[in-house]
């Protein structure tokens, strides 16, 4: 943003520009909602929050260098520093950063991809981050930006001269889709998945599904939408004034073969053949969306796709001992644990003689049906696992239809940390998945301890 300056962002911002001792200087480097991170060239914007308004703190970040203040006009003109900077207030302090994020979107003129799912879209959009920088200058959002506060702060931080930026979009409840669309203004919305999940909060499946399509509402005519070809839920949701492409089996987009370090892929009637530095099922379905909507912004994908996993999506360490550890402990629910459960199987077919050790956590926000959800997965990790060690209260479930090898079972992250590495056995391959809450990464760090990086 160092383009503009105090006044045009106050006005992209729609806040009221209280005082700007830089004349003619240039706009602010970064913005941030946290004080600490306010240094010389940020912006900071001071939220409100749950125990006190970050407004309190904008005298600290002045003090501290910051380019410049936007929040509340009962701390922005409060500020009694002596030190400079520019100070703006807006009475929806969150509103003006949503705002802010928009114009530098339109600013950009960067191909805009939005990338939501049920599972699987933060690796949709490391795929997508793969699959477009070797053609284009491409920003995509950290994994856990994905919210109306993080998703604003991510357009913010791309770069003058960025060509494709790649949006992951969460959902907690129903219009948070739809709101995170109208900052973003995507240009093509990618729906990587639905399934049961935040069951909780949205109760039924079918709730679910149209919380989703929020993404393919908030599409401008001419827009692209990128579906799964096996989700008949989505059908009622399509629009005639939108380009659909589809991937998966019976897709515009589909695998027509793959080896270990292969894939074919026919895209939309095109064969393109990729080098690839991963097996797995899951991920490959999800490069098929990744390869439609790099198609949709005029990109070919081509060469060898590197994907890099963002931390606890899935990501492999040799371990002293042969062991083979597969982190996946930052989320989970139905659909990704029965996936996760699939690759550990595929890997041991991989590794004759490997035990297929399962810690798998709670799987949290399911609803009234959560235990049943549960007792699914150990019918599904019978024949998958050769262990089982369950982790929570919930996840006590999952044992009750386990029809495997040994099982073991440990209150909290804490205890399993011990005991998955008194239970470890050389030459295993160890899965460890549970929803955020359960703290798995307790688990994994204390395998990790000491091990080569």
């Amino acid at each position: 943003m160092l383009s503009w300056d105090a006044q045009q962002v106050a006005r992209a911002a729609g806040a009221q520009l209280l005082s700007s001792p830089f004349a003619g200087a240039s706009g602010p480097e970064r913005v941030t909602i946290d004080s600490r991170d306010a240094g010389p060239g940020a912006l900071f914007v001071g939220l409100p929050g749950e125990r006190t308004h970050g407004g309190a703190f904008a005298d600290q970040a002045l003090q501290a260098g910051a380019w410049g203040v936007l929040t509340g006009p009962e701390y922005a003109g409060a500020a009694t520093t002596s030190e400079p900077g520019v100070r703006m207030a807006a009475e929806d302090p969150l509103g003006a950063l949503q705002r802010l994020a928009t114009a530098w979107r339109r600013h950009l003129n960067a191909a805009v991809i939005g990338v939501t799912g049920s599972t699987g879209k933060t690796s949709t959009k490391d795929l997508l981050l793969a699959v477009l920088s070797t053609q284009r200058m491409t920003v995509a959002s950290r994994s856990n930006f994905n919210t109306e506060i993080g998703l604003p702060l991510e357009i913010l931080a791309a770069p003058g001269g960025t060509q494709c930026l790649v949006l992951e979009m969460g959902m907690r409840g129903p219009g948070q889709i739809a709101e995170l669309a109208a900052i973003a203004e995507p240009d093509v919305g990618v729906i990587v998945s639905v399934g049961p999940v935040h069951l909780e909060s949205l109760g039924t499946l079918s709730a679910i599904v149209a919380a989703k399509a929020e993404l393919i509402a908030g599409l401008e005519p001419g827009a692209t939408a990128v579906l799964p070809a096996d989700e008949p839920l989505l059908a009622p949701y399509r629009r005639e004034d939108l380009t659909t492409l589809t991937f998966g089996d019976g897709g515009d987009v589909r695998l027509a073969g793959a080896d270990d370090e292969h894939v074919e892929i026919d895209l939309a009637g095109k064969r393109i053949e990729l080098e690839v530095n991963f097996t797995q099922a899951h991920l490959r379905r999800n490069l098929l969306a990744a390869a439609a909507a790099a198609h949709a912004v005029g990109v070919t994908p081509r060469g060898r796709i590197e994907l890099v996993l963002s931390p606890g999506r899935g990501q492999r360490q040799q371990l002293p001992g042969g062991v083979l550890l597969i982190d996946d402990c930052y989320n989970a629910n139905s659909m990704s644990m029965r996936a996760a459960l699939d690759d550990l199987d595929v890997t041991a077919k991989q590794r004759p003689g490997s035990r297929r050790v399962a810690v798998l956590g709670d799987m949290l926000e399911l609803g009234p049906d959560a235990r049943e959800f549960h007792a699914q997965i150990g019918e599904y990790a019978t024949g998958r696992a050769d262990v089982l060690v369950t982790v929570g209260p919930l996840a006590e479930a999952i044992a009750s239809r386990y029809r495997g090898g040994e099982h073991h079972h440990a209150a909290d992250s804490t205890e399993a940390a011990e005991l998955v590495r008194a239970v470890m056995q050389p030459d295993d391959i160890v899965l460890v998945k549970a929803s955020r809450g359960v703290a798995l990464e307790r688990v994994t760090s204390a395998l990790t301890a000491g091990a080569p990086a």
